[in-house]
Order: C-alpha cells, then structure tokens, then sequence
C-alpha cells in the first residue's frame, strides 16, 4: 500500500518599500497572504521640492517588517522559498563600501536617498528635455524631474564631490535586492523606466548621456548604473547573504528575484488573473500616495505625455506604458488641509481610530441615504488635484492644483462635499490618461485597482462612473505585495515564469460597472469643466 505524504508547505515573502513605510507579507503557493508587518521610515522635506530618506533606515524598517510578518504568519523560515523586494523609483547614492553619501546637506551623511517626488532637478529636466534626443520618445517626450537622469545631472552640477565619489547609483528596490544578496545586477524594469535603459535593445544609449552631460558613466561602461541588467523575477546571485539572513531572520541562499517599482508590483500582483482577461485587458491602477497606471500591449504604443513604451517593464516579453498622477492620496490629504473643518474633523476621525479619509467616506455614505450619485455631494464645488503638476497625459511638472466654487462654509459637510471633489478630480485626471492611451491604439477593457488608497466600495464606485469604464477589485488584500511574493516564486523556480504565476497566485474579488443615466451625465459634464480648469491652471503657472 502507497501512504501519500502531503508535501512541505512552501511559502513566499513579498517585501514592499513605499514612501512612508516598509512592509512585508508572507503568502502561500496560492496568493494567500497568511502573515504581515510594516515599519514606518522617516522621510525629511525641505522648501517644497526637497524630499530624502535614508538607505540604513529603510534596510532596518525591511528587517523588522520580515521578521515580524514571518512571525505573525507562524512559519519556519525553512518553509520560506523564495523572497523579491519592489520600492518607489527613489535614487540611492553609496560610497565606497556601500556607505551612504549625502544627497543634500552634508551634515546629514544619512541622508543618502532623494526621493522620487524629490523635484529639486526640474532645471535640468528642462534642459535633457531641450535636446530632444530620441530616448525621450521612450518617455512619452517628456523626462519628469521624478526620473534618476536629472537627478544625477543635479547632483553633478551640484554635488560634484559626492557626484564623482560615489561607487553606486541605484534604485532603491536595486539597492534593496544588492543589500539582500550582494549582486549588483538591477531590474529591467527599474532601469527602463527611470534610467533611460532601452529593454528592446537590451542596452544604454551612449549618445543620450553624451548629449545631457553625464558622458562619464558612459565611459565607465555604466558600471556605476548597472553594467547587469536582469529580468524582473531573475534569481539573483546566491540568494539571501549570510548576514542579510541573520538579519531577516532567514535562511541563507534563499532564492531572491530581481525587483520591481512598487506600482509594477501592484500590476503583477493584480492584473493576470486567471479568466481576467489577461494582463492586455486590464490597467493596472495603483492609487497610493501618488498613482501610476501600467497598461500592457503587445506592440509599441507612443502616446504622448505618457511614459513608455517600455519592454519587459512589468510582464516579460511585452510592452508597457505608465501613466498616473504624482500626488494623488497625496492630493487628497493636502487638499483637506485646506478646509477650516480639518483640525476638528482630525480628531474627530482619531476618537473613533480612523484615518479623515476612511472617517469622510462613512460621512458621505450617511448624506446618500442610499442613493448612487456620489458627485452629487460636490455639485457647484470641483477641484483639479495637481498639487505637483501632471506626470500624465499633459507631462507638465509646473502645473498646479485648482479649486473652484468654494463659498463661505465652514461645517463638516462642506468638508465631505470637497472630499468628494478631490476624488472626482483624481477620476477624471485617470480618465484622460485612459482616453489619451486609446486614441493612440492602447484601449483597455477595465480598470483593475490596488494602493491603500482606493481600499473603500464608495471610492471604486465613484472612479468607475467618473471614468466610465469597468473596474475590479482583486481578491488580494496586499496586490503590491503579491507582486513582490510572485517574484520570490518564480526566483525560487516553483513556477516557470511570471505570467503563469500570476494565474496561480492572483483573482478577482469584485467589479465595479459605471453607471449611466444622470450619473454619467453628471460626470460628463463635470469632467469637461475640469478640463477648461485644467487647461486654465497650465497657462496661469506660467505667469
């Protein structure tokens, strides 16, 4: 007689680095996620363009966050397969041995990293614009200070002692997988978006760094910003090092794929479900701190204001294109803000342990009284929520954000109806990148959304009428650590390839169908004044 013996349970860890915190999350071969944590990381801002974090805090803040999912989810870490890492498109700087070195101050060494909403080298955007080199047509025509080109090319003309001794310049989810493994190699992904790396050729354009001023990493042979260039999900090195294993409370050698941005993990991690449609089909929108839009095609699409496209960015073999909006949750804290209600509203929301948003939404549910048509809360009152310009259809880091119809109110309703304005204005900005995308041939069926900040029913709801098209909701609580644990799967060889993970590991929970009628003449509507402002505010934040 053949006693079956059920295998060893294999699990996978999926490390996320966002603007404001790390978090880790421990999930099954299925996509289960049985186990997280998430440790907060300092930022530091300066004049309203200047934004650093430091590397060693986030290392530590990734530590504490594994070990503590590993903890919560009750494993060995033996029955840990596989790791990958993603993190926001931020640049770090290192010296030799890897020491950080200052991208500001240089009283805070520590300081080593300038964010990617770190706008200090929209000058030198400008110019590396001004060239009109042919890489630009890979970024929809436009670089955006958030990229690590310009960033560079302010840190030579303005650092150039740190400049010319530094030993690496990374992205941070780079960073992230060498402090894991010591390989160098950096993620296709990272380098075609953010550092002009041309995936289909599979090489750098030398004339590009020639013609923009930093013709010496050429001449090094990129060996400063990365000489290896994998695939998204490749194992890296020999796994986890030794002594980033003590450290995570893991075992040495365990598998580690190279990364992702932490948008593009969001994609992997929510728009391959099985019987989805296919990653073709659906936008991946992240909405977050900031927003990014990821739509895949077979074929190149040029859509201008529109970053991309780009080749095995997000899915091996195919194209990508990214849109989003720089502040977009961001957006919605400052504008509330604003409003003379927010102090009272703030601890009103607190009392009850709720973020204002969260507190807000169950507000403007009660105001409904069961009706559909969110916007109606903000008739009269409409906002363009470009507090840091627009990343996308427009490309316009100068524009700025508009409020229009405020009156003399003062109460907490008035507060809700801005509330919802903010959101209507976040819809309306992801349906003109939608609209932009399909007139250039990248139409998409729905809209499949992830990020902390579009969690609630009311939100999905309202940004599928505002946008007129599908949205659905994976059943992931974590998509963008989903993405990161796909990562670690395919590293560890348990499955063939990233698609093929992603059927595996992901679905779908619910979808969202716009609404037509008066809701979608309401919006209609107030989309075509949100463009009159739109255009408005561009013009005037040049005067």
């Amino acid at each position: 007689m053949t006693i079956a013996i059920n295998p060893a349970p294999r699990h996978f860890v999926g490390v996320d680095v966002g603007t404001g915190s790390a978090r880790a999350g421990v999930f099954t071969e299925d996509g289960r996620m049985i186990g997280t944590d998430r440790c907060a990381v300092a930022i530091y801002r300066e004049g309203g363009v200047i934004v650093e974090q430091s590397s060693d805090d986030i290392w530590q803040a990734v530590v504490r966050s594994v070990r503590g999912a590993v903890a919560a989810a009750g494993v060995d870490a033996e029955q840990i397969l596989g790791i990958g890492f993603d993190a926001t498109c931020s640049l770090v700087v290192l010296g030799a041995g890897g020491a950080p070195l200052p991208v500001g101050n240089p009283a805070h060494p520590e300081r080593n990293v300038m964010v990617w909403m770190d706008h200090r080298a929209l000058e030198q955007a400008e110019r590396i614009n001004a060239t009109g080199h042919a890489v630009l047509k890979y970024v929809g025509g436009r670089i955006s200070p958030e990229m690590e080109t310009p960033k560079l090319l302010w840190l030579k003309e303005n650092r150039p002692e740190i400049y010319a001794g530094a030993w690496q310049f990374m992205d941070l989810t780079d960073f992230l997988t060498w402090r894991a493994t010591g390989d160098l190699s950096r993620s296709i992904c990272t380098v075609t978006c953010k550092w002009t790396y041309m995936g289909h050729e599979r090489a750098w354009d030398r004339s590009y760094f020639d013609a923009i001023g930093l013709d010496d990493l050429a001449d090094e042979g990129f060996s400063r910003i990365g000489a290896s260039v994998v695939d998204a999900g490749s194992p890296l090195k020999d796994g986890l090092s030794a002594a980033a294993a003590r450290e995570l409370g893991l075992r040495a050698g365990t598998p580690v794929g190279a990364g992702l941005i932490d948008a593009h993990a969001g994609g992997i991690g929510s728009v391959g479900a099985k019987d989805g449609g296919g990653a073709e089909a659906n936008l991946a929108y992240v909405f977050g701190t900031s927003s990014c839009t990821m739509t895949t095609t077979r074929d190149p699409v040029f859509v201008p204001g529109v970053w991309g496209p780009y080749y095995s960015a997000m899915v091996p073999g195919v194209w990508l294109i990214e849109g989003g909006q720089s502040a977009a949750g961001a957006a919605i804290d400052q504008l509330l803000e604003f409003h003379p209600h927010a102090s009272e509203a703030h601890a009103e929301a607190a009392r009850d342990e709720q973020s204002l948003p969260s507190w807000l939404e169950q507000r403007a549910e009660r105001l409904l009284e069961g009706r559909t048509n969110t916007a109606e809360l903000a008739r009269g009152l409409h906002v363009v929520p470009e507090f840091l310009g627009n990343r996308a259809p427009h490309a316009d880091p100068l524009t700025r954000a508009v409020i229009a119809g405020l009156g003399m109110d003062r109460d907490l309703d008035s507060l809700v109806s801005l509330y919802i304005a903010g959101l209507c204005g976040i819809g309306y900005g992801l349906r003109q990148i939608i609209e932009a995308q399909a007139s250039s041939g990248a139409a998409i069926e729905q809209i499949v959304i992830s990020g902390g900040a579009g969690r609630s029913d009311l939100i999905r709801q309202l940004l599928a009428d505002a946008t007129g098209v599908r949205l659905a909701a994976p059943a992931a609580e974590e998509p963008v650590l989903l993405g990161s644990a796909i990562l670690g799967a395919v590293a560890a060889g348990v499955y063939a390839d990233i698609p093929t993970a992603m059927e595996r590991m992901s679905r779908f929970a619910r979808i969202h169908e716009p609404q037509g009628g008066e809701v979608r003449d309401l919006h209609d509507a107030r989309f075509s004044v949100f463009e009159e402002f739109q255009s408005v505010a561009r013009r005037a934040a040049r005067l």
